[in-house]
């Protein structure tokens, strides 16, 4: 038997932090279409049962195309059962816009909910989970009473942490779900995949997004395919990349470039070292020590890549090296600035060196970043 487990789909994201608008909506095709080709590889793979562990959208006023996607795809693969979860950002949207409840889209509540699997002679599976919220958060652990003999899947969506995330998910206290009779914990929240011990008998995992969406999600995304031997009553978790896109987060160091066009080349090795390809999302991260004359444009750099990758932007994070000596006897403009600025007792090192850069490039003429 085989389950997929998957979490934070986000689907409707706005996608417009750094996307243009016409990209956001691609992007929120391609989301939408990273789920239906997760459904079509569950059914081509023989998978039993999916589970969405939480925030399958990213609000509660979905699209007509998505809701009506996502029904298609349940409808359309009654041969395969939905555990569906509502995360903290699902709210009641898709469901009140069904007509009625598909027969294979089980759902879960605010109690605990078991669904034994019947497929097959030696099917002895469990699937049991709850909608975490502040009422039973701190009591859901002493109502889990799972039979010792059974595979006990458990579904949950929160925060694996002693205290409150900044967006009111709820927290999953690992340490109370020890020794519960768990086989496998399918967690949903955190949006990097992420697979731990919970204890002699079983493991929790999160998932992980299906598709990266910002800065904070880079690396391959994906789901988990677990592959379950009944008979023997064990469960093999495989981590799936499945992303049409991967988000790279670059750091580039660009120690001793004097010119844009050195920083340029000292980056596309870097990024060719990284693997990042034609879809990839990039952020660029420029680092290191420049000298205070370094001619460095970061929107020339992202403009001669801006056709390498579906989207690049790029930071600048580096210090300036001001090598205050060479400066000492420069009898122009540029020397007397410069050592007017260092006489500024009220500055220190690292703004006086912002200083200069500004005012030589004013000086050159350049236009200042």
């Amino acid at each position: 038997m085989k389950i997929i487990h998957c979490a934070d789909l986000h689907l409707d994201s706005k996608l417009t932090a750094n996307l243009s608008g016409e990209k956001a909506k691609e992007r929120r095709a391609e989301l939408l279409q990273t789920f239906t080709d997760m459904v079509e590889y569950g059914d081509k793979n023989n998978v039993t049962a999916i589970i969405i562990a939480g925030d399958l959208f990213d609000v509660r006023n979905i699209s007509v195309t998505a809701r009506k996607t996502v029904e298609g795809a349940i409808l359309n693969h009654s041969h395969i059962d939905f555990y569906y979860l509502r995360g903290n950002h699902d709210g009641d949207g898709f469901l009140e816009m069904l007509e009625e409840i598909p027969s294979n889209l089980k759902l879960f509540s605010d109690s605990l909910i078991s669904y034994p699997l019947s497929e097959g002679v030696y099917s002895n599976v469990v699937i049991t989970g709850a909608e975490l919220n502040e009422k039973n958060t701190n009591t859901i652990y002493s109502s889990l009473v799972l039979e010792n003999d059974k595979i006990n899947i458990v579904v949950l969506h929160g925060q694996e942490a002693s205290y409150k995330a900044r967006d009111k998910a709820e927290v999953i206290n690992i340490s109370a779900l020890r020794n519960k009779g768990i086989d496998y914990l399918a967690l949903g929240h955190v949006h990097s995949h992420k697979e731990e011990r919970l204890d002699n008998r079983g493991v929790y995992c999160y998932s992980g997004c299906l598709e990266g969406r910002g800065f904070d999600e880079c690396g391959p995304c994906g789901f988990m395919l677990l592959d379950i031997d009944c008979e023997n009553k064990k469960i093999t978790p495989s981590f799936i990349p499945f992303a049409k896109r991967i988000l790279y987060t670059v750091y580039a160091d660009v120690s001793g470039c004097l010119s844009s066009m050195d920083i340029l080349s000292r980056v596309s090795d870097r990024l060719d070292e990284c693997g990042c390809s034609d879809k990839s999302l990039v952020k660029l991260v420029l680092c290191g020590s420049v000298d205070v004359e370094c001619e460095k444009n970061t929107e020339f750099i992202r403009k001669q890549l801006e056709d390498r990758f579906y989207f690049v932007k790029v930071y600048d994070e580096t210090s300036l090296a001001v090598d205050y000596n060479a400066f000492a006897m420069d009898a122009s403009l540029k020397g007397e600035f410069i050592r007017t600025v260092m006489g500024e007792e009220d500055m220190d090192e690292e703004r006086k060196a912002e200083v200069i850069r500004y005012g030589i490039q004013a000086l050159a003429g350049e236009e200042i970043d």
